[in-house]
């Protein structure tokens, strides 16, 4: 039996707004052993985005990434600034990029201790890849409403602006995804204050989907979202609410922000699945079809 037949149905009102926001979801799939099985249970044209892992590599997200194209996917790789060895490293995957007619891709510094070559963050990676001719029509980036373990909250704002200022210079559009937080009312205040300081590229809501609580907590710690960990441990009513017996469910959270999410330019979701697709996947048909 799956893990979301077991939920408990969540209690919370399924508006169009939440509607909205869950029609416009990205499926993210971890280069791991687990992610075979997950790109079996993905939706037939579902999008989806490949993250970059300092154990695997870039060229595991390129492979991965070629497969569901092939597949009939609408994919973005995730490049990780600390896994680019050169700038000619920067112009061959610009070149994969556009041979793969690939419109998106997804920039971040990455979680490797020592950078294999000149690129320490995201903003250096973007403002060469931006020179490369990759053709892509989008980028997307990280940002982080309950900050980050090793960047404080001023570098991560200005970084933020710093990307938009690149991306609008450049005449390519932007998308930032927001790292896993559970915390609605810190997800908004951030925004609010973003959007107040002149940030105006769209966000898209970075949500766990449903996935068994053992997995959130042990694979998140892993995959970069620390920082939401550490965040459940201290507020224990969160751990009670959200990581209830049997998995954790995204309606309230998803629902606690789709009322202002055309206000803030939230446009759709990236559902960070741990490769648990089928249960995430069942979740999505069953909020799209409540009446």
């Amino acid at each position: 039996m799956s893990l979301f037949s077991n939920l408990k149905k969540s209690s919370v009102k399924v508006t169009p707004a939440v509607k909205t926001l869950v029609s416009n979801m990205r499926y993210e799939l971890i280069p791991m052993k687990s992610i075979e099985q997950g790109i079996l249970d993905l939706p037939a044209g579902a999008p989806v985005s490949v993250t970059c892992s300092p154990a695997k590599g870039i060229a595991a997200t390129q492979e991965i990434s070629a497969r569901l194209i092939a597949a009939g996917h609408e994919v973005v790789p995730h490049f990780a600034a600390r896994l680019v060895e050169s700038r000619e490293h920067v112009t061959k995957l610009a070149s994969w990029v556009r041979e793969q007619g690939i419109k998106e891709v997804f920039l971040i510094a990455g979680d490797a201790e020592k950078p294999a070559g000149p690129y320490k963050d995201g903003v250096e990676l973007l403002r060469d890849f931006l020179d490369s001719n990759s053709a892509v029509e989008r980028v997307g980036f990280g940002s982080y409403p309950d900050g980050h373990a090793f960047i404080s909250r001023d570098d991560l704002s200005l970084a933020l602006h710093h990307k938009q200022k690149l991306l609008q210079e450049a005449g390519v559009q932007g998308l930032a995804s927001t790292q896993m937080c559970f915390d609605i009312p810190l997800i908004r205040q951030w925004l609010e204050q973003e959007r107040s300081n002149g940030f105006k590229m769209p966000i898209q809501l970075g949500v766990p989907g449903v996935v068994d609580r053992t997995r959130l907590m042990t694979l998140g710690v892993r995959v970069g979202v620390g920082q939401s960990m550490r965040y459940l441990s201290k507020n224990k009513t969160s751990i009670i609410k959200m990581l209830a017996p049997g998995g954790y469910d995204p309606t309230e959270l998803v629902a606690g922000l789709a009322k202002d999410a055309q206000a803030l330019n939230i446009v759709g979701l990236h559902s960070f699945t741990f490769n648990s697709v089928a249960d995430t996947a069942a979740w999505q048909r069953e909020i799209l079809a409540n009446k």
